[in-house]
């Protein structure tokens, strides 16, 4: 009771509180609910406030889930998962990029594309090197090309604004338009590189020292990172992402792919490839499974070489296109033998 009475006592000073306090204060009421029952009651000021508060958040709860149904559900050219999709949209919703992870030539780079596809949105993609550093995706000061100018007497050296190029994610922080912003294998970079992103991904703004200039993004981009696990990432940064693995595809689902790219394929032909594809997948020596792009590829050769049905589990026609390694040939031709 001390300490509400304590918060009541304030009461007269109420509304000359800044905003921060007062949502200090509201917390403490809210603590206490059980005691505005059984002891005194809230002012009513304080009580309307609380009231319009849980109104504005019913409101923003209800805009969250029409965003939530109304995002993302894959395209014609890309299937996703139920579980894909609802990742998708939560990070969307919540504003947090999405770190996809899994196997390669699972889709996780042509999940970008399908989501800014099926937004409407313009895509940008930032792909990353084994030597790309975090601040060439913000801006590069091109001082090579300024002494060039200075040298030849060009106009508008000292402009140095001139001479300050955006990268990726400074040009998806300047878009007059929400974008989708691709950041593609990020475990290619160094240690380091996740780490000196946290504070732009996280305030979507960066400072230009040069000019003194803070970019602050003018429509928060939808950011999608995807990432192979060649190395860990930093926990710091695990933390302020939603994170999906996309799971090798089951064969009902593996099917439905081919078929968004071979609609006019046929079942046999599509049946035997899948029954030597999966079959491959389980053998336990091969060191490089076959993925889904490359069964695409070869579904492509076949249909393309006009080969009978019965040779393709027999002959295994084209078979560099989806086994990669010679130790992983010989193993299934062996098998097959």
């Amino acid at each position: 009771m001390k300490n509400l009475r304590f918060f009541l006592n304030l009461y007269p000073f109420y509304e000359e509180l800044s905003y921060k306090v007062k949502r200090i204060l509201l917390a403490g009421f809210s603590a206490w609910g059980g005691l505005r029952q059984r002891h005194a009651p809230l002012p009513p000021q304080c009580d309307n406030y609380l009231k319009m508060q849980g109104a504005m958040g019913s409101a923003e709860m209800r805009i969250k889930m029409s965003e939530l149904k109304q995002g993302f559900s894959g395209t014609s050219e890309y299937v996703a998962s139920e579980q894909l999709m609802a990742s998708v949209n939560v990070a969307i919703a919540l504003q947090k990029p999405l770190l996809i992870k899994g196997e390669p030539g699972t889709g996780k780079t042509m999940l970008a594309e399908a989501v800014a596809k099926s937004l409407g949105k313009k895509l940008i993609i930032w792909n990353i090197k084994s030597t790309t550093k975090a601040q060439e995706g913000l801006y590069v000061y091109d001082t090579i090309q300024r002494l060039y100018d200075g040298q030849f007497g060009e106009e508008g050296v000292d402009d140095i604004a001139r001479y300050i190029k955006l990268g990726k994610l400074g040009e998806a922080f300047e878009s007059e338009e929400q974008v989708v912003l691709l950041i593609d294998e990020i475990d290619k970079a160094d240690l380091e590189f996740p780490n000196d992103l946290l504070w732009e991904l996280d305030q979507m703004e960066f400072y230009i020292h040069e000019t003194k200039r803070t970019v602050k993004a003018k429509n928060r981009p939808i950011v999608i990172i995807t990432s192979n696990a060649e190395k860990e990432l930093p926990d710091a940064f695990l933390r302020r992402c939603i994170f999906h693995y996309i799971d090798f595809p089951g064969e009902e689902l593996m099917e439905e792919i081919v078929r968004t790219h071979f609609p006019d394929i046929e079942d046999k032909l599509l049946k035997n490839a899948m029954d030597v594809f999966y079959w491959i997948r389980s053998i336990k020596d091969i060191r490089k499974k076959p993925s889904t792009s490359e069964l695409i590829d070869w579904v492509n050769a076949l249909q393309i070489g006009g080969i009978p049905l019965e040779k393709i589990q027999k002959e295994l026609p084209f078979v560099g296109v989806i086994v990669k390694k010679d130790e992983d040939l010989d193993t299934v031709r062996d098998r097959v033998n």
